[in-house]
Order: C-alpha cells, then sequence, then structure tokens
C-alpha cells in the first residue's frame, strides 16, 4: 500500500490517498494571495513533533525548503487563505494524517 497526499488549494482540502484513492479528506489553510502555497510536488522530508509557536502539535516539512503540513495554534484559520505558504492542519488531523505517511511520502499541490 503506497500513501500519497493530494493538496487542492482552491477546494481548501488535503486528500490522503492509498494507491491513488482518496480515502481521508481534510480541511486546510493555505496560503494568502501574496504568499500562496506553491504548486508542484514535492516529498515529506522531516517530521518535527511540538515544534512551538504557530505550527501546532506537528510539522512535517516538504523538499521545498521553509515550506510544510502542519497543525496550528489558531484553529479558525482552517479554510482560509491564511498561511505564508504552508498548508495548516487543525491539530488532531495532523496527528492522524502523520501516522500514514513516512517521510519521503509524495505530495502534490494543485491549484
Amino acid at each position: 500500500m503506497a500513501y500519497s497526499i493530494l493538496i487542492s488549494r482552491s477546494n481548501r482540502q488535503l486528500y490522503l490517498l492509498q494507491d491513488g484513492i482518496a480515502i481521508r479528506t481534510y480541511p486546510v489553510g493555505v496560503g494568502k494571495m501574496l504568499t500562496a502555497t506553491p504548486i508542484g510536488t514535492y516529498r515529506i522530508v522531516n517530521k518535527v513533533p511540538n515544534p512551538g509557536g504557530p505550527f501546532g502539535v506537528l510539522w512535517m516539512g516538504l523538499s521545498k525548503p521553509h515550506y510544510g503540513i502542519h497543525g496550528t495554534n489558531d484553529p479558525q484559520s482552517i479554510g482560509g487563505l491564511v498561511s505564508k505558504g504552508c498548508i495548516r492542519m487543525y491539530n488532531q488531523d495532523v496527528l492522524i494524517l502523520s501516522n500514514f505517511v513516512p517521510v519521503g511520502t509524495l505530495v502534490t499541490i494543485r491549484p
């Protein structure tokens, strides 16, 4: 079973895919207009529990430096154009997601 992640900026949704089929969907916050979440294909390069600050309970860094999928200390921001390019998730959602996706997991971000 191969897991991957697909993020739709316009729908503000993150899809956990198993062998190409969506098995879970999570609402996310994405980058503001001037600091849009970058479109492309990346990989998860690290996981940092309890990174502090606005990153909530977990940071999963992407192969594009300075960008990641992370929790938030501002749950009201989920669903909005709110970040400096990162993908924000509810803390409980990012913890569940991290149990499925190891370092090296493919992450595709589309418009």
